[in-house]
């Protein structure tokens, strides 16, 4: 790797020459308007690359990243962004995207200490900490990915709760929020059925949709107790 990234520019100009040779005029059109229909809001882990995942263009996909996909209600970036793509943009459709493994929230799950972004993990400490019994009755290896997703289901609920968001739908504007998580291991993004677009629709969806993810780990948890006793069972 160079010091002054050469190779990043060059692949720069291949990238915008191969695009243009795809498709010509590509920039040309993309310069005169912006009109993506979803905001993605997502973890700023560099194996998530949000356009790649759902084969959407520049231009189609508005992005927010953070670390552990956080929307805080105090997080003016997060919310001017929200705002901007609700009100300028018109998306229809918030999608708040966690992964599996995910860093953030492993620090937040078994209290690693990483430095300022401590503070920041407090908030997916406090989804722990409120599913303290639920994430305990479950065994290590499933608990970070368990969090990662209850953590999603969190954030879309906040999403909802935003003045933005609920102004847009007390005026009739149509949003719809939604909750999905992506898997490292597979390549696949998953609904977890978190999909609100109405004010008096958040409660029932949330409810649901942990519910679901409960039920789901917990035939995790049971399978994987099934697997190891017939792992421990001696040979006839």
């Amino acid at each position: 790797m160079s010091t002054d990234l050469q190779e990043l520019f060059q692949n720069n100009r291949q990238w915008a020459a191969d695009t243009e040779a795809r498709e010509p005029g590509f920039f040309t059109r993309l310069m005169q308007q912006q009109k993506p229909q979803y905001l993605w809001i997502g973890c700023a882990d560099s194996r998530v690359p949000a356009n790649a995942l759902v084969g959407l263009l520049p231009g189609e996909l508005f992005v927010h990243r953070n670390v552990a996909n956080l929307l805080v209600h105090s997080d003016l970036n997060a919310l001017s962004v929200v705002q901007y793509a609700v009100d300028a943009l018109q998306v229809s459709h918030i999608i708040v995207v966690g992964h599996s493994d995910c860093g953030g929230v492993h620090a937040a799950m078994t209290n690693q200490r990483a430095g300022l972004v401590d503070n920041w993990l407090r908030h997916v400490q406090d989804v722990r900490d409120a599913h303290e019994g639920f994430l305990a009755g479950l065994q290590e290896s499933l608990q970070v990915n368990a969090l990662v997703e209850l953590n999603v289901l969190e954030q879309a609920r906040n999403v909802c709760r935003t003045t933005v968001v609920s102004d847009a739908w007390h005026r009739g504007q149509t949003v719809v929020v939604h909750g999905w998580v992506y898997g490292l291991h597979n390549g696949l993004l998953e609904d977890l059925r978190m999909t609100v677009d109405s004010a008096d629709q958040v409660g029932l969806a949330y409810d649901t949709a942990l519910a679901l993810v409960k039920q789901r780990y917990r035939r995790l948890q049971a399978q994987h107790g099934a697997d190891a006793l017939t792992a421990a069972a001696p040979e006839a």
